[in-house]
């Protein structure tokens, strides 16, 4: 049980972005700024209904006690209108609140791990009852169980005692042949899964919920009539999941298109609003060939349901929107680092066969982030995430600068960095942010942004010379995707092709990437080399935190990625892992400098290529198994969890920012406190 505990002293932090949003030059683009963070947030209980049933009313219930003790600004506020509760619990209340919102559910967004609360179930009831609203105490009792219960412990494959809310409502388990043979049916007619969920009412009947305003059907995009698999079940399509809430989304965007500061960005728009009023994924693949051809926007945006990897098969995704504004200085940065990207290139391992006829440099930008409505905020995007849009229009590839360097302004206490050398923390601590933006850097433009997937594009006809590569069995079929192909395996896959990219440039050629981003001094250089490669090396230990040892299941496809990593330079001897204590509590990566030019660069060439090369010829069988046997925990590293465990830190929360339109037509953005509380507030009072 006290490994589903909440955290405790979890760092939190500002997302400060308001000094850029000042600085955008006119009213137009703050107010194109506030309305598309509006619809972002309204898309808040979409997320929450993706990750568990309880995930909905949980929010109510936090947000319901902070709105019935007359909004608390501060934990003693808070403690003095709770005075008939013990001042500790209130504590621990909040640390859950907190991580909830942070979270936008009751499963870790990293991880999907179950966290409940540390106080107990009586300790909760207490604090609600102390409210005097009994509608909150109905509806706490009616979640306690769920709360508490970790039972269904991940999310995952429901028919392996998982949770996936992707499929709710259902009458009985609905297994994973279920699944796919719903999603086979849906790719059959080239409907896009990405904004729905499905429900089995019985063996005989599924019904596909799609994300929308409206409730009926207006689109020539779905079929009118139920469709049927294999062994006689129908398969009908609903309209209007989340359909207030669409309505709302829908209503922001037009008035975003109101404010627009050219005509690509009205095209996007009102394909935006199009989507999300009919559900229509065409309409969403249309937005995004507009949004990669809207270079160099004061306000950079994007929306939908982009990342899949919560769904178990890998196809449904998750609520997500970016509004930001440029860093000027950051992104000229980036911009030194797209123009060598032709240059880079061939210095990866792999033959031109494998790669796009033509490199077509994306945009790149740092921006600094108002609003990221989701259960998690990343680094660094790639998207869109349509593979023939990014080989035929192309993709833009987005630093997030403040989350990078996002550090709490009071750190509750000082940190320590766990298995690394205490003579390696300070040179640690010194690096780590600029050699995590080179890695972030790479990743998104040479990581995600290269590979041609071989392809029978029409029958007979391929986007590759057949008849000259007979070596060349597998490939892609007309209709067939990345994503449709490796399924549940390609999101960690491809996370990994891009880690792998990033890691493998700085070593091998640092001398012509680390000036890119001002790392000239030969010895700086070296020390950014090291520490890139324990920040990769530590990654990939704890990342066991994610590896459930029951199911044998990663939870977490980015720490899948990168224990991958770690192992294959632990097995190339790279990295060493040295402790004198039974129980490993002294456990330490040591890293051979030596080795990092040599044969760091040779093991990380060889499982770069193959991972390439399986995935640009389609070659799933080899493929997944190769990847699954990198990133297979033995009994040599599984033995390491208690104690990656036993020194694991909390996450960071990070707290975003409110808009709010004045009636003079201006716009002002709200900030928050650094605290549990501040982070309830800025959920408070976005009101959705």
């Amino acid at each position: 049980m006290s490994t589903f505990l909440a955290d405790s002293e979890a760092p939190i932090i500002l997302l400060s972005a308001k000094k850029h949003f000042d600085q955008l030059p006119s009213d137009d683009a703050k107010a194109y700024a506030h309305h598309l963070s509006r619809a972002s947030h309204w898309g808040t209980r979409a997320v929450l209904r993706s990750v568990s049933p309880e995930s909905e009313p949980i929010y109510d219930l936090i947000l319901g006690v902070h709105k019935a003790l007359d909004e608390p600004q501060s934990e003693e506020e808070y403690v003095q209108k709770l005075l008939s509760v013990d001042s500790k619990v209130v504590t621990l209340y909040l640390e859950y609140a907190s991580q909830f919102l942070s979270n936008l559910g009751n499963y870790k967004s990293f991880g999907d791990k179950k966290f409940v609360p540390k106080l107990s179930a009586a300790e909760f009831e207490k604090l609600v009852a102390a409210t005097a609203s009994d509608e909150l105490v109905n509806l706490y009792k009616s979640i306690e169980s769920p709360l508490y219960d970790t039972k269904l412990a991940l999310l995952g494959w429901p028919e392996k005692g998982q949770l996936s809310n992707y499929y709710p409502f259902s009458t009985s388990t609905i297994t994973k042949s279920e699944i796919e043979a719903v999603n086979a049916a849906l790719a059959a007619k080239g409907i896009m899964p990405e904004n729905t969920r499905v429900v089995k009412k019985s063996e005989k009947e599924f019904v596909v919920l799609v994300a929308s305003a409206l409730a009926s059907n207006t689109t020539d995009y779905y079929p009118k009539e139920a469709l049927k698999l294999e062994n006689g079940a129908l398969v009908t399509i609903e309209f209007g999941d989340h359909s207030k809430e669409f309505a709302e989304i829908v209503k922001h965007t037009r008035e975003a298109g109101k404010h627009v500061s050219t005509e690509t960005q009205k095209k996007m728009i009102d394909f935006y609003a199009e989507s999300f009023e009919t559900g229509s994924m065409n309409a969403h693949k249309n937005s995004q060939i507009q949004w990669v051809k809207d270079l160099g926007p004061l306000v950079e945006s994007n929306i939908g349901f982009i990342e899949t990897y919560r769904d178990p098969s890998g196809v449904r995704g998750e609520w997500e929107r970016l509004v930001a504004m440029v860093n000027q200085d950051r992104t000229a940065k980036f911009s030194t680092l797209v123009n060598n990207a032709s240059t880079l290139i061939p210095y990866l391992p792999w033959d031109k066969l494998y790669e796009k006829d033509v490199f077509t440099p994306p945009d790149f930008t740092s921006l600094e982030v108002l609003t990221f409505a989701g259960s998690g905020v990343p680094a660094g995007i790639n998207i869109p995430n349509y593979d023939d849009v990014r080989l035929n229009v192309g993709f833009k590839n987005v630093s997030l600068g403040n989350v990078l360097s996002a550090n709490p302004k009071k750190p509750k206490k000082e940190e320590v960095i766990s298995f690394v050398n205490e003579n390696l923390q300070e040179k640690f601590r010194k690096w780590r942010d600029d050699a995590f933006e080179v890695q972030v850097g790479l990743h998104e433009l040479l990581g995600h942004g290269t590979g041609k997937l071989l392809q029978e594009t029409s029958p007979g006809k391929f986007n590759f010379d057949k008849d000259a590569h007979p070596e060349i069995k597998t490939y892609y079929g007309p209709s067939e995707t990345w994503g449709s192909l490796f399924g549940a395996t390609a999101g960690s896959f491809e996370e990994c092709r891009a880690e792998l990219v990033a890691l493998y440039l700085i070593l091998h050629k640092p001398s012509e990437v680390l000036p890119i981003f001002d790392i000239t001094d030969i010895q700086e250089q070296k020390d950014v080399e090291l520490i890139a490669t324990l920040l990769m090396a530590r990654a990939g230990v704890i990342g066991l935190e994610f590896w459930d040892p029951e199911s044998k299941k990663w939870g977490q496809p980015h720490m899948q990625a990168r224990f991958g990593i770690f192992k294959c330079l632990h097995r190339a001897g790279v990295v060493t892992l040295k402790y004198t204590k039974e129980d490993y509590d002294d456990l330490e990566i040591v890293v051979d400098e030596l080795k990092l030019s040599t044969t760091a660069v040779e093991a990380l060439s060889d499982f770069l290529h193959k991972l390439h090369v399986f995935k640009t010829t389609a070659n799933v069988k080899e493929g997944i198994a190769f990847y699954n046997d990198i990133t297979e925990v033995t009994e040599e590293y599984a033995k390491f969890r208690d104690a990656v465990l036993s020194k694991k830190l909390p996450r960071k929360q990070l707290i975003q920012a409110n808009t709010f339109l004045n009636e003079d037509g201006t716009v002002e953005v709200r900030e928050y406190d650094e605290s549990e509380v501040g982070m309830i507030q800025s959920f408070a009072d976005r009101k959705v």
